[in-house]
Order: C-alpha cells, then sequence, then structure tokens
C-alpha cells in the first residue's frame, strides 16, 4: 500500500521560508509524478507545483509551478530518499493553506487537475503571519 507523510508545515513570517517534505512507502516515486497540491480555508485543492518522472539518468523531470508560487517556490525530488521536497521562500500571507503531496497510480508526467491524483498525504499546515 501506498503511503505518503509530509512534514515541515508551521508558523512562518511573510518573507520567510520553510522546506516541506514527502517520503514515500509502499512504493516508488521514481516513475511518476509527483505534485504538491495546497487547500486555503474555503477554497478548493489547487496542483502549485509537480515534477515528472525520472532519476536524472532518465526521465525528463519536467517541472511545473502555478503562476501564484512561481519564482518562489521549488520542487525538487531525492529518489534514493523516495522523498519529494517543496522548498517556499518569500512566503506570503496568501500561501496560508493546508499543503498536501500526491503522486499518480500510472502517470510519468504531471497533471494541473487535483482529481487525477491517485495517492495522497494527510496534510501539513502553512501558516505565514503578517
Amino acid at each position: 500500500q501506498v503511503q505518503l507523510v509530509e512534514s515541515g508545515g508551521g508558523l512562518v513570517q511573510a518573507g520567510g521560508s520553510l522546506r516541506l517534505s514527502c517520503a514515500a512507502s509502499g512504493r516508488s516515486f521514481t516513475n511518476y509524478a509527483v505534485a504538491w497540491l495546497r487547500q486555503a480555508p474555503g477554497k478548493g485543492r489547487d496542483v502549485i507545483a509537480a515534477i515528472n518522472w525520472g532519476d536524472g539518468r532518465w526521465g525528463d523531470g519536467r517541472t511545473y509551478y502555478a503562476d501564484s508560487v512561481k519564482g518562489r517556490f521549488t520542487i525538487s525530488r531525492d529518489n534514493a530518499k523516495d522523498t519529494i521536497y517543496l522548498q517556499m521562500n518569500s512566503l506570503e500571507p496568501e500561501d496560508t493553506a493546508d499543503y498536501y503531496c500526491a503522486t499518480t497510480r500510472n502517470a510519468l508526467t504531471w497533471t494541473t487537475s487535483a482529481h487525477e491524483y491517485d495517492y495522497w498525504g494527510q496534510g501539513t499546515q502553512v501558516v505565514v503571519s503578517s
């Protein structure tokens, strides 16, 4: 059974940084697309960053960023550790949300449709104070 566990959330002041981690067990991340999504209070769950399959030797490892986080957030993967990271810099109060990592059952490439991700972590909360 695939399990994803996020960590690294917390309270930070505007302008600060956090790094979220998502560790997989039960299956390797290497051959599948992985995404970070977030859900702010009263809003839907949106894909904010995603990365294609690959380990540096093969797979294109292409990334996607939502406009709201482009230039501030960076998604990366450490396949040896089966861990995905989201480095978040220049945080803004609007980034306050529950953050989730998710991966697909079969797909190699990312999608911006949240419902196309099959496995989800439990989420980690990020609160950015002004």
